[in-house]
């Protein structure tokens, strides 16, 4: 695992660097320092592939997924250009070969460095030169993220809008299985979700390059550049396009994707509805109230095709909305292809302390005999700490809640058995929330609810709890002996749980706000 806290702090002070020398705003830091970094990924990438095949005549690039680096675009030669250099134009020059000779990059790259003093760029070249370049997942939208949490919010910027964590996309990926057909993100943002099912394709053994199509959508032309660099330095092409999901359909989505995979951003409003009426994505009908999460939702359904799956992010108010909301939940539920909902803690993003739950649907759930039924897993209880207050799934815990699901279907699963350290996402970091003994829980590796973790639940008992897919409602609680009692872990336990219920409150707080503001907006027009 490497070690982000130094990544970070490297970063900080290559901004603090662009803060007191140039005359950059800091929203405009993020792209010069990544496309920066993203030289050094795609010169590292391929000077390990040059090792690999020195002894053959082929370019390196046609035999492995790695972006050809021309010897004017290599670090070690930016790195060691004279004094009198103009670094900008160089750094420029570089950006401009790379996309000559990797065409799926043209006139994507910044080319913008002439902007820098000769100062700035070097000491960010020497710096970024010793960065580790292991990093696993989607290290781009990280480091994007950080920008623009600590620099674009001091100018008063906001949204809801942050990079999934890796280790909720792994999860995702882990439960649809995206290993063959066509995967869509129609909030692609850097493209995380598709850079982590191409990693579950090569385990397979399988070529991501043949095995899956990548098609992405996302309003942000920046972000679009991003997705596309972080594509390119995995080997990776796809058609990610720039447009405003809600209002354009650019890929003709409707019943195409076997896979979708996303994080929309939560509780978006002022989406204008007049302009999607008609829309036929959305076959539930539209929300009243001013929240695009059902948009959303709605989105993702029905871009599956019959036989389709969909993993993604969602709001937890999402699960036990009202009104109109609730009766487009009802809808989904009623189809029959509702497949799983798994309760996530809080402190996975990055940059929030939202807690979240992560919706999976499964079009062909239809014809089998799950059609009525809904898996709720509360694993809120599992994760493990990266640093501060940040966490994140171990793989242990992710190939458990995974083998869940898969029992759930039907599917052969092996027991989770610990992992070698090496291959380990966080070795050195200890995980919370024991697992418990496989064998002991599901004999025979056989699906059966467990306490406080996971419970199948059939469409007439979710009535009953008023359609609400809170997991919580379904799960309930682990009986623990009751000489059992650790005080400092009881503690902890209470803490995690009052931090996730005040930041709900706070997002239904302004929820209430919202919805009073607009009662008082028609009254006032009457």
């Amino acid at each position: 695992m490497p070690d982000y806290y130094q990544l970070e702090k490297r970063l900080w002070d290559a901004a603090d660097q662009l803060r007191a020398n140039s005359k950059l705003k800091p929203s405009e830091y993020s792209l010069p320092v990544l496309g920066l970094i993203f030289l050094r990924y795609a010169d590292y990438k391929f000077t390990q592939a040059l090792q690999r095949y020195r002894t053959s005549d082929r370019p390196v690039a046609e035999r492995e997924r790695v972006l050809s680096v021309p010897l004017q675009a290599r670090f070690e030669s930016l790195l060691n250009r004279p004094a009198e250099a103009n670094l900008g134009e160089e750094i420029n020059s570089a950006m401009r070969a790379i996309e000559a000779e990797n065409p799926a990059l043209k006139n994507i790259l910044p080319k913008t460095y002439h902007r820098l003093s000769n100062e700035i760029l070097r000491q960010l070249l020497t710096d970024f030169h010793t960065i580790a370049l292991d990093i696993e997942g989607d290290a781009f939208g990280r480091i994007y993220e950080y920008f623009l949490s600590n620099f674009a919010m001091s100018e008063g910027q906001k949204g809801g809008e942050f990079f999934t964590p890796t280790s909720l996309v792994k999860l995702i990926v882990e439960i649809i299985e995206p290993y063959h057909g066509r995967i869509f993100d129609p909030a692609c943002g850097s493209g995380g979700m598709f850079v982590q099912s191409a990693s579950f394709v090569e385990k397979l053994q399988k070529n991501p390059s043949t095995a899956i199509g990548i098609y992405g959508q996302e309003k942000i032309a920046d972000n679009v550049r991003l997705c596309l660099m972080n594509l390119a330095i995995h080997g990776l092409t796809g058609d990610i396009r720039q447009s405003n999901t809600y209002y354009e359909d650019i890929h003709n989505c409707v019943g195409k994707f076997d896979f979708v995979m996303a994080n929309p951003p939560f509780n978006v409003d002022k989406v204008d509805k007049e302009k999607i009426k008609e829309d036929p994505r959305f076959p539930f009908g539209l929300p009243r109230v001013d929240n695009a999460n059902y948009l959303w939702i709605q989105l993702f359904y029905s871009a599956l095709n019959a036989k389709g799956r969909a993993g993604f992010v969602m709001a937890n108010s999402a699960s036990d909305a009202r009104g109109l909301e609730l009766e487009i939940r009802k809808k989904l539920i009623h189809e029959g292809v509702l497949e799983a909902i798994v309760a996530v803690g809080s402190h996975f993003f990055y940059s929030v302390g939202l807690p979240c739950t992560l919706w999976f649907f499964d079009r062909d759930k239809v014809n089998n005999p799950r059609k009525d039924k809904v898996l709720f897993i509360d694993a809120r209880q599992f994760y493990q700490h990266v640093y501060r207050s940040h966490r994140q799934f171990s793989d242990e815990q992710i190939q458990f809640l995974g083998n869940i699901v898969r029992m759930y279907r039907g599917q052969t699963v092996e027991p989770v058995a610990t992992l070698p350290e090496h291959t380990r996402y966080n070795p050195s970091v200890p995980a919370y929330g024991t697992l418990p003994n496989w064998e002991e829980t599901f004999p025979d590796n056989i699906y059966r609810d467990v306490p406080g973790l996971c419970r199948i639940a059939v469409i007439s008992e979710i009535a009953e709890q008023a359609y609400s897919l809170n997991p919580g409602r379904y799960v309930g609680l682990a009986p623990k002996p009751e000489d059992d009692f650790d005080f400092y872990e009881k503690l902890q336990e209470l803490k995690d749980e009052f931090e996730m219920l005040t930041v709900e409150a706070r997002e239904l707080e302004g929820r209430i706000s919202q919805t009073i503001h607009g009662l008082l907006k028609v009254k006032e027009n009457e």
